[in-house]
């Protein structure tokens, strides 16, 4: 309303487009083109404008109806005011009240409170409740939609911080980022001096010449100078060869309890990594360390998987970098004195051969199983630490155990005393000691399995066939136990007992073993006739006729074929082959009708053991020699 004409006229000509001209053509219609128009208008809508309303005069207050294309919404056309270009205030509020509630002078007083911003704007009485409800309620809203943002931006920290932290854990993982992730300097090696001593020669038993082999060592590592003083040098490497569980590595932690010196353990897995030189880095920072505490002892333990054949593999080009470091190490062009390195492995011959030579691995110590007397030492040395019963014979449980190595006599005392406990019993006797040595060798008993009376009955027999044979045959092995309780796939076992370990066998001894494989079939045909064997003799005539096969084709004990050995039959001639085989059918055949003629003389003591078998289902050698001298058993 303030506009005067003249000033109308000039702002609607710099907004709009003229309407018509007397000297040139009409414009009523907007241009659409690349190059830009006249006005604001021309470039955004493209289309006719229409002034709505009446002529133009003083009193006129002109309104633009003009298309808004966001939203889904008309607007009205803003108010176009003299010197302002912008959108015009709303209709509910006027030009000047809002230029004094916003625009505010820049030497106005501070307002402190909402009273006196009211106070300020000099707002009218029925406007200020209106203000403070409307300003309370915007100033609400943004305080919700603030807390709202707040919470909204910590939670989603909260949950990129996790991410990132799974990320980075995940990425530890991966066999391509691990390395980053891992430190490559010393691989934490060296053990504590006080658990190195904890372990001496005296907890070693069972391996009298490794401990011996390895006294020297300590000799070494103690008094170098009683060596080196006639020229002499200490040795480079050890190196322990045995079967799994024999002690290997509990002998290298004699070494390091013995010599009083610095231990560092390493695996050799450890240095196996699938980036170049990780592997070869790790080697030169365990011995740079090493030197550093000299003199020391370096074990590594299975030797054979850091220290095997090099050979040249396209899919591992890089895999010799490690043992060559090795190697380097041990006796390279820098000299390496005061380090023992002592390996343990229980493939030998997967080791490269430069790793075994002299100056490297200058001894070799083996590590065997354990002999009767190692075994009998072995088992006195984990029966003092358990609760055993006074009357338990070591001895007869070495006996019995032929083959077995440290570890596993360890296992079958633990086993032994697991037994007792659940049976309730204070102390461990034989009984649970024989218990566990069956349960290592033929598996567990069988209770649950049901057999009928028949078959019961047949097995009795059967085994007990085995027994009169293995008790008349002069080089038998003693008899240690007969039972027909269920173990492992078997219904029924005679357990022989060697009175000590044999480095060797005689033909008699062979034949004898063949003798009371047959034993079982044998007894079948003679109780129950040749149409009532079973198929229970099938391991036995495995064990016969591998030991027949061996005695012609191994040991020369053929008189038709003589002192020959036939390794591989597939190349032998026909008619070798049938030679063979003959020897073969007559050494089984003999076996047989020897096993059937025992058997027939000592019939009344067959059947005998057998019902005795039948009443106690279990018996051992004491009790079989009760029965076969016709003496009666105690009631159990």
């Amino acid at each position: 309303s303030d506009l005067r004409v003249g000033q109308l006229d000039e702002l609607l000509n710099r907004l709009l487009p003229s309407l018509g001209s007397e000297d040139g053509p009409a414009t009523s219609r907007w241009r659409t083109s690349h190059v830009s128009a006249e006005s604001f208008f021309h470039n955004k809508h493209g289309e006719e404008i229409y002034v709505v309303g009446c002529t133009l005069s003083e009193s006129y207050d002109p309104l633009l109806m003009v298309q808004n294309r966001g939203f889904k919404t008309l607007r009205k056309s803003r108010r176009v005011q003299s010197g302002y270009a912008g959108p015009a205030e709303p209709e509910g509020y006027t030009t000047t009240f809002m230029k004094g509630l916003l625009l505010r002078p820049d030497k106005a007083p501070e307002a402190e409170s909402l009273d006196q911003v009211v106070k300020l704007k000099n707002l009218p009485g029925d406007q200020q409740d209106a203000f403070k409800s409307g300003f309370t309620e915007g100033f609400m809203k943004s305080q919700a939609f603030t807390q709202r943002t707040q919470d909204s931006l910590r939670r989603t920290r909260l949950i990129l911080l996790v991410l990132l932290l799974v990320g980075i854990y995940g990425l530890s993982r991966t066999p391509f980022l691990s390395v980053r992730f891992r430190t490559t300097s010393g691989l934490d090696s060296q053990v504590d001096p006080v658990q190195v001593k904890s372990v001496t020669f005296e907890h070693v038993k069972g391996a009298e010449e490794a401990k011996n082999e390895l006294q020297d060592v300590v000799e070494f590592l103690k008094n170098p100078q009683k060596f080196t003083v006639l020229g002499g040098k200490l040795p480079k490497g050890i190196l322990l060869i045995g079967p799994p569980g024999t002690g290997k590595t509990l002998l290298a932690r004699a070494v390091a309890g013995e010599a009083d010196v610095p231990f560092f353990y390493a695996s050799g897995s450890e240095f196996d990594e699938m980036f170049v030189g990780v592997g070869a880095s790790r080697i030169r920072n365990l011995f740079k360390e090493a030197k550093a505490n000299a003199p020391c002892v370096i074990f590594i333990d299975e030797l054979d998987s850091v220290g095997g054949k090099r050979i040249e593999s396209p899919m591992h080009p890089y895999s010799r970098q490690t043992i060559n470091q090795l190697l380097a190490e041990m006796d390279g062009f820098k000299p390496n004195e005061g380090v023992i390195v002592i390996g343990a492995t229980n493939f030998a011959e997967a080791l490269d051969n430069a790793l075994v030579r002299p100056g490297r691995f200058d001894m070799q110590v083996t590590v065997p199983r354990p002999d009767v007397k190692g075994r009998t030492e072995i088992l006195n040395w984990y029966l003092q630490k358990i609760k055993v019963d006074p009357n338990v014979n070591a001895e007869i449980i070495a006996r019995g155990t032929v083959g077995f190595t440290g570890a596993e006599l360890e296992n079958l005392v633990n086993q032994a005393a697991l037994k007792a406990a659940m049976d309730g019993l204070d102390l461990v006797t034989m009984k649970e000691l024989e218990f566990s040595k069956d349960k290592i060798l033929m598996g567990p008993e069988r209770k649950s399995v049901e057999i009928d009376k028949k078959n019961k009955q047949i097995t009795a027999y059967h085994e007990s066939g085995h027994a009169i044979v293995a008790y008349y045959t002069k080089d038998a092995m003693p008899i240690n136990k007969a039972t027909i309780m269920p173990r492992g796939p078997t219904l029924g076992h005679v357990s022989m007992l060697p009175e000590n370990d044999r480095w060797s066998e005689t033909r008699a001894q062979l034949l004898a073993q063949m003798d009371v494989s047959m034993g079982g079939r044998v007894a079948e045909e003679l109780i129950f006739g040749d149409d009532y064997i079973t198929t229970g003799a099938s391991s036995d005539f495995d064990g016969a006729t591998k030991i027949a096969k061996m005695m012609v084709t191994r040991f020369g004990m053929s008189d038709k074929l003589g002192v020959m050995t036939y390794a591989d039959l597939t190349k032998q001639s026909p008619e070798t082959q049938a030679a063979i085989e003959k020897e073969v059918r007559v050494l089984l055949k003999d076996s047989y009708e020897r096993a059937k003629n025992l058997l027939k003389t000592y019939s009344d003591e067959h059947k005998t053991l057998a019902e005795a078998l039948l009443t106690y289902e279990t018996l051992d050698a004491k009790e079989i020699k009760l029965v076969l001298e016709g003496k009666s058993l105690d009631p159990r």
